[in-house]
């Protein structure tokens, strides 16, 4: 893998004061909107985005008001990598240098519908960014479960009740999914933690070959959050030991934060309506499957 240690920190002070993603229709303190305004202020303005169906695209597209103020493309809901590997040798072909093709999608989109071609690109080390901004469910389509809606999630597909704690099924282990093709580079953030999450894209920027980033991004219509709380609960949900952050390169596992003690998952769950349902038995649940995921990320990563 290309060594990225000597690039400099991107951060506030010296981040471009342009903007290549403004005047969307994104819902009010949408996670999404966040992940690719702030991912791509970092790949500037030579860079070509592909985004699937999904709320991106949805909301960046809307003629005349385009939101995209770099080169842009809606793709096949399940083809967006091949797309984008076909967009970086296109360009490759045509004596373009210093430029990155990027991936946009959300949840569904990656772990889901989009996922052979995900796996295609990356086997076949794709000089692409794919970056998936994890909302936890189909929010784009009606609030539908996904393989990456956590345990106990109320969504129009898995309604909660009476004999039912909403979604059955725990998030898919995406980010090991990934590592396990032995990716060039790949890493978990959230927008609650920007700044990690900007050193991340900029070191996948720099990354020759295939990169992946699953970026936490909040979602208040589908969660039932109020909109000023967005950056709050997704550093909530980091803080609480539901997400974590880390890399994988170099075939190794690395934690980028390992905190001593978690904040209360409870208190994180109760601000959001789309967990309002839950028992103390589910939240045991929940509490004792992050347990056991930390357990073996210590055990092996650190």
């Amino acid at each position: 893998m290309n060594k990225v240690l000597d690039i400099p920190r991107v951060n506030a002070k010296n981040m471009t004061d342009k903007e290549f993603f403004y005047g969307h229709k994104a819902c009010a303190g949408c996670g999404g909107s966040i992940a690719v305004r702030l991912a791509l202020k970092v790949l500037g303005e030579r860079t070509y985005t592909a985004l699937p169906a999904g709320c991106m695209s949805a909301v960046g597209f809307i003629f005349p008001q385009m939101a995209f103020n770099s080169n842009a493309i809606i793709t096949t809901f399940p083809g967006a990598a091949s797309m984008a590997s076909g967009i970086a040798m296109g360009a490759k072909a045509l004596g373009q240098k210093d430029f990155k093709t990027v991936v946009f999608a959300g949840d569904g989109g990656t772990a889901d519908i989009g996922f052979q071609a995900l796996s295609g690109m990356i086997d076949r080390n794709d000089d692409v960014l794919y970056i998936c901004y994890d909302n936890e469910a189909y929010m784009n389509t009606g609030i539908q479960k996904s393989g990456l809606t956590p345990y106990g999630t109320q969504t129009t597909t898995t309604p909660a009740g009476k004999n039912l704690p909403g979604t059955l099924t725990h998030k898919k282990n995406l980010f090991e999914i990934i590592a396990a093709h032995d990716i060039a580079y790949a890493a978990t953030a959230s927008i609650g933690y920007p700044q990690d999450y900007l050193n991340k894209v900029n070191k996948a920027k720099h990354t020759k070959g295939a990169s992946f980033i699953h970026v936490y991004a909040s979602c208040p219509t589908g969660w039932g959050t109020p909109t000023e709380t967005s950056v709050e609960i997704a550093k909530d949900a980091v803080d609480c030991g539901l997400i974590f952050l880390a890399e994988y390169e170099d075939g190794e596992f690395k934690l980028n934060r390992n905190p001593k003690e978690f904040a209360s998952i409870p208190d994180y769950l109760k601000k959001q309506a789309r967990f309002k349902h839950l028992s103390d038995q589910d939240i045991e649940i929940i509490t004792e499957h992050r347990d056991k995921k930390w357990s073996r990320m210590r055990k092996h990563w650190l």
